[in-house]
């Protein structure tokens, strides 16, 4: 066996603080009945009004099995809405409700607690710099994500 040793930790200290922010957050949230990063996908659909499932899928680089079903649980708890395409009646389109929008101000505040939390004793260049680093990583490893998804390269909302 080769003695392989790894080129750095930048991918596991990156998985490992977003696992710790998505654990307090799942605790913080389960009053909500919000489980399993579904703060995630209501955020992004807050702040995206008639995203499809498929570019919500690519949006945060999960597939679309994981996506359909944390938009059911939204959809059955009263977070969001479904309605097909007016154009495309394969493709369906996600709306936030009024119950979303009221706790979706909460969830921002307690992720701009979280960055602030994350860059205490940073200075704005190092922030800025995190920031860009991290930008130019998922746009490298991208190309990668969609030919394993199976994806042309881009959000075509035909599904």
């Amino acid at each position: 066996m080769k003695d392989l040793k790894l080129k750095g930790s930048i991918l596991r200290d990156v998985g490992s603080l977003a696992r710790a922010v998505n654990t307090i957050n799942d605790i913080k949230y389960i009053t909500l009945d919000l489980h399993k990063n579904q703060y995630i996908f209501l955020t992004r659909i807050c702040e995206n009004e008639g995203i499809s499932l498929k570019a919500l899928s690519i949006m945060l680089k999960v597939d679309k099995t994981t996506t359909t079903k944390a938009v059911q649980k939204l959809i059955r708890d009263g977070y969001v809405t479904k309605e097909k395409d007016e154009v495309d009646a394969r493709v369906f389109r996600l709306f936030s409700t009024r119950k979303s929008k009221a706790v979706y101000n909460m969830i921002i505040d307690e992720e701009n607690r979280a960055i602030d939390k994350c860059f205490e004793g940073f200075t704005t260049a190092e922030i800025n710099t995190v920031q860009k680093l991290l930008q130019k990583m998922n746009a490298n490893l991208a190309p990668d994500w969609y030919e394993t998804k199976n994806y042309k390269g881009g959000v075509h909302d035909s599904e």
